[in-house]
């Protein structure tokens, strides 16, 4: 209390009560006894009567997460809070903000017991019928940043299932010209409210749509065949091209040949450019030319040995349609990757390319923590919220925390039990490529990811698919623009390449992980093989899980491989993939006084939970891997890391030590 003369006492300290919010009432209150005053005397004494909650406290109270709440704060939803150091203060009567509530539905029916609610969009991409029939989160403000920005061609890539295809078919039906009136499908939208400059562009351009998400066939001449399809279903969805006065013979003649397959490649090729300059003659307006999953036929080239056919095809397809061509409006591509060192993008200068390392239009692409928190809000599920977290956040676009969106919306529609939605999609190809490819400084990193560390690497987001197998950083920067990553530190930079800290986002990507290792084993993990592995952790069986442990030993890793813990402990979580559907597995979790290797947590709280922790020593005999082993359950035992699940309700617990020399394996257990 410095500053204080004996004089004014009451005004003194009423200034002080409003600017000392960390303060506590009660040192107020013993200073104040000591000069003879009553704290509730002060003018400031409603303000110090208030008392302060932390964020964890908050988050219980109401059950959502507490970064909920450290948002909710940011966001200047809770006028009186403060920050105390590096933490968020709030009063304890703060109400509790309208977006925690249940949404109205699109009806105007609130939530309510008997009220139907609208489905989840599983699986649709049509704007139209989810923005109608559907729970809709609204992305139609990146229309507003499309026309403001007033850029010739957007490249978006974002890993697979987050939402591009569905926010393409957006833009599709806000711009395109049809004899429908689409503008019903906007009128209660955010982009109908950012005013009339925006909502006269709506319905207003010819639109040529493309997507190449079918183009998986193993053999160029196959794959060919599908693009050209894909090619004339756009030139068909404007029919209208072939009775109009504003065409010449020549023009129609190019489009009959296109439509009924008779094309040459090269015309094919230059059917994109052909095809906008003949819609803006007929309309007297420019195109806009949209490209769905651009890269899904290079990914195939490259996995099928056609990869040089489907470059060349695609750059000069590319280049007739998007470079120098003055019947454009706008072009927008979205895929997975950028492809740009194969000159696939060659001399379209501008192009803008947006990837997960940059901020802009981040919000726009998967779901954002505000958006699941309101969807948990609309079904009722708010207690959801840290599990939602754990299995489908973590994903870092520029800034911006974002959330898998076709997870979250499947995790609603499976009555909220999670599961690893992504990894039953197609598309995991390349990363089971990679495994199955990678040398054992790869692995021994993907074995330190499963098991919750981090690795660095420098990030390139220019990708060459030739490459990928000859640099770890080139393999890492895939996983990483593929979804299997997070961005957790940018630790430093070389040129124009960040050096970035990684690790694997949640508990949905691990699972995959998981999974695409077991599969890598697949020769060796045998059906019988990983049974006597599950029925052995099941039931406690030592003897069982050293047979099934010592049987994979012998038969496929080399000496090299057993030099490290990293290979058992990576080769033990694969095989736990066969009890995921039934397990929480982590890896090198704090629990207790340490970190635990790893940890089968039930979804059912009757069953039982396993710890297992490993320990490894070379040269040892029988009786010393015998004793190594009990080390590793006394280890479990000093630490107390059953302390987690214990906490979790889970009352029956097995602990497995397990040493390991070589290719020999002891196991011990116990029943907590």
């Amino acid at each position: 209390m410095a500053g204080y003369d004996g004089k004014s006492k009451e005004n003194y300290f009423s200034g002080i009560s409003r600017d000392c919010h960390d303060f506590s009432r009660n040192r107020l209150t013993d200073f104040l006894k000591e000069v003879n005053m009553n704290v509730d005397n002060l003018e400031g004494g409603d303000f110090l009567a208030a008392e302060y909650i932390g964020v964890k406290e908050l988050a219980e109270k109401w059950g959502v997460t507490t970064r909920r709440i450290n948002q909710l704060c940011a966001e200047g939803y809770f006028p009186e809070a403060y920050k105390n150091g590096k933490f968020w203060m709030i009063p304890s009567d703060a109400e509790r903000p309208s977006v925690l509530r249940a949404k109205k539905a699109k009806e105007g029916i609130f939530r309510t017991g008997t009220a139907k609610l609208l489905p989840c969009p599983v699986g649709i991409t049509s704007y139209k019928e989810v923005s109608r029939e559907c729970y809709y989160v609204d992305k139609t403000l990146l229309i507003k940043e499309l026309i403001d920005d007033h850029n010739k061609v957007y490249l978006f890539t974002r890993p697979r299932r987050f939402g591009k295809t569905l926010t393409l078919d957006m833009v599709r039906t806000f711009f395109e010209r049809t004899d429908e009136d689409t503008s019903a499908y906007f009128s209660d939208r955010e982009i109908w409210s950012a005013g009339k400059k925006y909502r006269d562009y709506q319905g207003k351009y010819p639109v040529i749509f493309l997507s190449f998400k079918d183009a998986h066939q193993k053999k160029w001449e196959d794959m060919y065949q599908n693009l050209r399809f894909s090619i004339k279903e756009a030139y068909l969805a404007h029919i209208e091209l072939l009775s109009s006065d504003r065409l010449n013979e020549f023009d129609k003649k190019f489009y009959q040949k296109i439509a009924d397959s008779s094309a040459g490649m090269t015309d094919v090729q230059f059917a994109l450019g052909k095809l906008s300059s003949m819609l803006a003659r007929h309309y007297g307006q420019k195109a806009i030319v949209i490209i769905d999953e651009y890269d899904t036929p290079i990914q195939q080239g490259y996995l099928n040995g056609c990869y040089d056919e489907v470059i060349d095809f695609m750059r000069n397809l590319f280049s007739a349609g998007l470079k120098d061509n003055e019947n454009l409006e706008f072009g927008l591509l979205t895929g997975i990757l950028r492809i740009a060192k194969e000159s696939l993008f060659s001399g379209l200068n501008n192009l803008v390319v947006n990837t997960i390392m940059d901020s802009r239009y981040a919000q726009y692409f998967g779901f954002t923590q505000t958006e699941v928190s309101e969807m948990a809000a609309y079904y009722g599920r708010e207690e959801k919220l840290p599990e939602i977290q754990s299995w489908y956040d973590g994903y870092l676009f520029g800034s911006e925390e974002m959330y898998n969106p076709w997870s979250v919306i499947s995790y609603f529609n499976n009555n909220c039990k999670p599961k690893a939605f992504w990894s039953r999609t197609s598309g995991n190809e390349m990363i089971g490529k990679l495994i199955r490819d990678a040398n054992a400084e790869i692995y021994e990193s993907l074995s330190a990811l499963m098991q919750g560390r981090e690795v660095q690497a420098i990030i390139d987001t220019d990708i060459i698919y030739p490459e990928l197998n000859r640099d770890p950083d080139i393999i890492y920067s895939f996983l990483l623009v593929t979804g299997y990553l997070r961005v957790t530190e940018i630790v430093s930079a070389i040129s124009d390449n960040p050096i970035c800290s990684l690790a694997i986002p949640n508990q949905e990507i691990k699972s995959v992980f998981q999974k695409e290792i077991l599969n890598m084993y697949s020769a060796v993990f045998t059906g019988s093989l990983l049974r006597d592995f599950e029925v052995s952790i099941r039931t406690g069986n030592s003897i069982l899980l050293t047979e099934t442990l010592q049987k994979y030993l012998l038969q496929s890793a080399s000496v090299y491989d057993t030099a490290y813990e990293s290979f058992y402990h990576g080769t033990v979580f694969g095989m736990l993939a066969v009890m995921s559907d039934s397990y929480y597995i982590t890896s090198n979790r704090e629990s207790g006084e340490g970190r635990l290797d790893v940890q089968l947590e039930p979804h059912d709280k009757s069953r039982t939970g396993f710890i297992l922790e490993f320990k490894t020593k070379k040269d040892l005999d029988d009786a010393g891997l015998k004793a190594l082993a009990a080390e590793g359950l006394q280890q479990i035992r000093n630490h107390q890391y059953y302390t987690d699940m214990e906490y979790h309700g889970i009352k029956n617990i097995t602990l497995f030590g397990i040493g390991f020399s070589g290719k020999k394996v002891a196991v011990q257990v116990e029943r907590k």
